[in-house]
């Protein structure tokens, strides 16, 4: 059967502001040895190849769930890969705002969840990006006031804050309540449930003051929700196979992929060798993420939000394709999609090259690869 087809049917992101730092890259940690120093004055990458460009512009957020990009970059991981060419950091309070960045070539490869993902391609007609592999999957809450909601039938009548309209957590509450067989109205979201779409930096305050009753959000926020007395209610991985979905995926402008090879295949490699850094020295990545949030915001996360919140979420090179395809279903469903095509917003051959040559088992793009 053919692809299902998606088209974006109205703006369902508000444009948050422009990149809000750029943080200088420090190698140091797992790629400050001698061979790493050997490597850049050859001006080479780690394989022993001199790659195509100087530069290579990489965004992401300061985010747990963009732990592969925070620690990569903070231990120097990613840029033993690519030697002497170096990378320029970009963080991001939201997808639109990235996509945008990745559209005017301010970055060339970025790490974002998979509806900004969605549409980016197909508001470009499939010819802006590529998702090039998986960073992250879990890391999603709901999690509510337990003096006011004690089951999930409670929720019927009460307030719950999204993130964004349209957003990847916005379109799963929205599938959830449909689930339920409960009405709301997506744009609006007023109905037997009110959708309140928050901002994840002030869901916190919006929830100690009483004017939402829970939220269905990403970590650290669930976690900080529940520092503040939130109960959580339902993890959202337990509505998917397998217990994963993704929440954070690799994308790649489709011109820096054409021209630039060499050097997305050196990004994938450090993202892969990060990925598996983390998975072996979990409390030192976990350190390691907090000291990069420390960094680009000024503060670190308290133990009582970072431990738990780290705890629920999983690294993986798999972009997870299937659940992105189901979650694109799920925006038509709530009406915030058109059908349209999405095959070829994934091209896995770079990624699947690493992880043949390392040994590891390759991965699917659920039939929307390039052909």
């Amino acid at each position: 059967m053919p692809a299902p087809r998606f088209t974006l049917r109205r703006s369902v992101a508000a444009a948050a502001a422009l990149p809000l730092l750029a943080v200088a890259l420090t190698a140091c940690g797992y790629g400050s040895d001698a061979k790493d120093d050997d490597a850049k004055k050859a001006n080479v990458s780690s394989n022993g190849k001199k790659l195509s460009t100087d530069t290579v512009k990489i965004g992401y957020f300061p985010n747990l769930t963009h732990a592969t990009a925070l620690v990569g970059i903070q231990e120097g991981i990613i840029a033993k890969e690519l030697g002497s060419t170096e990378v320029k950091p970009s963080t991001f309070n939201a997808g639109p705002s990235e996509i945008e960045a990745l559209n005017a070539g301010s970055i060339d490869i970025g790490f974002i969840g998979p509806s900004p993902s969605i549409n980016g391609f197909t508001k470009s007609g499939g010819k802006s990006l590529r998702i090039i592999g998986g960073s992250a999957s879990g890391g999603v809450k709901l999690v509510v006031d337990p003096k006011k909601v004690k089951t999930l039938d409670d929720l019927k009548g009460k307030k719950i804050a999204t993130p964004q309209l349209g957003n990847t957590q916005d379109v799963a509450f929205l599938n959830w309540i449909s689930e339920k067989g409960w009405k709301v109205d997506a744009k609006s979201g007023k109905g037997d449930v009110s959708v309140v779409r928050t901002d994840n930096k002030v869901t916190p305050d919006a929830y100690k003051s009483g004017s939402i009753d829970g939220a269905w959000v990403p970590e650290p926020t669930a976690s900080k929700l529940v520092a503040q007395g939130a109960k959580v209610l339902l993890d959202e991985s337990t509505l998917w196979p397998d217990n994963k979905f993704v929440i954070t995926n690799i994308i790649v402008s489709q011109k820096f992929l054409t021209e630039h090879p060499d050097v997305v295949e050196a990004v994938l490699r450090g993202s892969v060798n990060t990925n598996t850094w983390i998975n072996a020295n979990p409390d030192k990545a976990k350190a390691s993420a907090n000291a990069a949030l420390k960094t680009l915001s000024g503060k670190e996360l308290p133990a009582d939000v970072l431990d738990p919140a780290w705890k629920s979420i999983q690294f993986t090179d798999d972009p997870l394709a299937a659940t992105l395809d189901t979650e694109a279903k799920h925006a038509v469903k709530a009406g915030l999609l058109d059908e349209t095509d999405l095959t070829g917003i994934y091209d896995l051959k770079p990624l699947n090259k690493i992880l043949k040559a390392a040994g590891k088992p390759e991965v699917a793009d659920a039939g929307l690869g390039v052909k």
